[in-house]
């Protein structure tokens, strides 16, 4: 599967034009069903209802936000496998420090061949384990200073 992340940043003109799609599309959102239909309408002016699932009428208008904002935007399937450089740049980490935790059984992995793979849900579980453990450690700090009146508040 190939995982390359397009760094193409979208014009102004397609940013302008997903910034007026998303605040349209979102007024149409109906968070109580579970399919939203949208009206196509080609080149000759034929139209069709095409009916789509709430979650993905959700991500569309979650990319074009993205898109309205000036940043590109690039999906994963969940069990999309990962080379070790492609899960070390999503963690913007060296691709060495990266087999460092595989290999200490920090994160999960499978060889293909004499290659290693991750999985891109593993390394999402990953990345939540590690910042909940930063935040934790940071909420820690954050008593210790208050404790130690240190000059900073709440």
């Amino acid at each position: 599967m190939n995982t390359k992340v397009k760094t193409e940043l979208p014009t102004n003109a397609e940013a302008s034009m997903a910034r007026e799609s998303s605040r349209l599309l979102s007024l149409y959102l109906s968070t109580k069903e579970e399919s939203q239909s949208i009206r196509v309408i080609d080149q000759a002016g034929e139209h069709e209802a095409i009916k789509v699932p709430t979650a993905a009428f959700r991500l569309l208008i979650d990319i074009l936000s993205e898109m309205a904002q000036g940043n590109a935007v690039s999906m994963i399937p969940v069990h999309a496998e990962l080379t070790t450089q492609e899960a070390a740049d999503m963690l913007n980490v060296s691709r060495p420090y990266l087999v460092k935790l595989l290999d200490t059984g920090d994160m999960p992995y499978h060889k293909v061949g004499s290659h290693r793979r991750v999985y891109y849900r593993d390394l999402v579980e990953y990345k939540a384990r590690i910042d909940g453990e930063r935040n934790k450690a940071l909420e820690a700090l954050a008593a210790e200073a208050q404790e130690l009146n240190m000059g900073y508040y709440e």
